[in-house]
C-alpha cells in the first residue's frame, strides 16, 4: 500500500502543480499581482504563502518542526515579489522541496512521528494534510485567473458544455485503471 500511496500522492501534487502553472501560462504578468479588492491576495501573494508554507513543513521533514523558528508566515502575506521570475521561482522552490522530501520517504521511515508546532502527525498525516493545504490555495489561483480573464480564460479541465463528448470518448473504450491526473499530466497507461 505504502508505495501506491506515495505514487498516488505525487501524482496528486503534480496535478495541482500544474494547474497553477496553467494558470500562470494563461496570465500576463501584470495579473499575476490583480486583487479583486484589498483585502484579497494576488496570485502572487498566494505563491509566496505556498512558498514559505512549502519550505517550513517539507525542510527536514522527518527530523523537525514543520514549522520552522525562521518563516515568518505573516510576511508571506506581503505582496513583495516583483516579477514573474521571482512568482516561478519561489513556485518550484516550493515543490522541489516538496518533492524532495516526498522521495525521502520509505519503509523503514514512514511510521516516523513528525511535528508540525509541536503536534505529532504520522508521515501520512502530514501529507494528506498538506495535500488538502495546497489544492485550496490552488483552486484559489485558478479562480482568481479565471475573473481576471473573463472570457478569455481557457479551461483547465472539460470546458463547459463539453460534459457530454467527453464521457461519450471516456466510455467509448474498455474499463481501465487510470488515476485521473494521468490524462491532466499525459501519462497515459495502455
Amino acid at each position: 500500500m505504502q508505495p501506491d500511496y506515495l505514487t498516488s500522492v505525487r501524482k496528486q501534487f503534480e496535478y495541482y502543480k500544474m494547474l497553477g502553472e496553467k494558470t500562470f501560462d494563461q496570465l500576463s504578468d501584470e495579473k499575476l499581482f490583480w486583487k479583486y479588492n484589498e483585502e484579497s491576495n494576488s496570485i502572487a501573494t498566494i505563491v509566496k504563502h505556498l512558498w514559505g508554507n512549502m519550505l517550513s513543513r517539507w525542510t527536514d521533514f522527518l527530523t523537525s518542526d514543520g514549522e520552522k523558528t525562521w518563516r515568518n508566515r505573516e510576511a508571506e502575506f506581503d505582496n513583495d515579489i516583483l516579477t514573474r521570475d521571482e512568482l516561478l521561482t519561489k513556485w518550484n522552490e516550493g515543490w522541489d522541496c516538496l518533492f524532495k522530501a516526498l522521495d525521502s520517504i520509505t519503509p523503514e521511515n514512514i511510521d516516523t512521528v513528525i511535528y508540525i508546532r509541536n503536534m505529532g502527525h504520522t508521515v501520512t498525516e502530514a501529507i494528506n494534510r498538506q495535500l488538502a493545504h495546497y489544492p485550496y490555495h490552488v483552486g484559489q489561483i485558478v479562480f482568481i485567473g479565471k475573473m481576471a480573464l473573463d472570457a478569455k480564460w481557457s479551461s483547465l479541465s472539460i470546458p463547459r458544455g463539453n460534459s457530454g463528448a467527453y464521457n461519450a470518448e471516456k466510455f467509448s473504450k474498455p474499463q481501465h485503471r487510470e488515476h485521473f491526473t494521468d490524462e491532466f499530466l499525459g501519462n497515459k497507461e495502455d
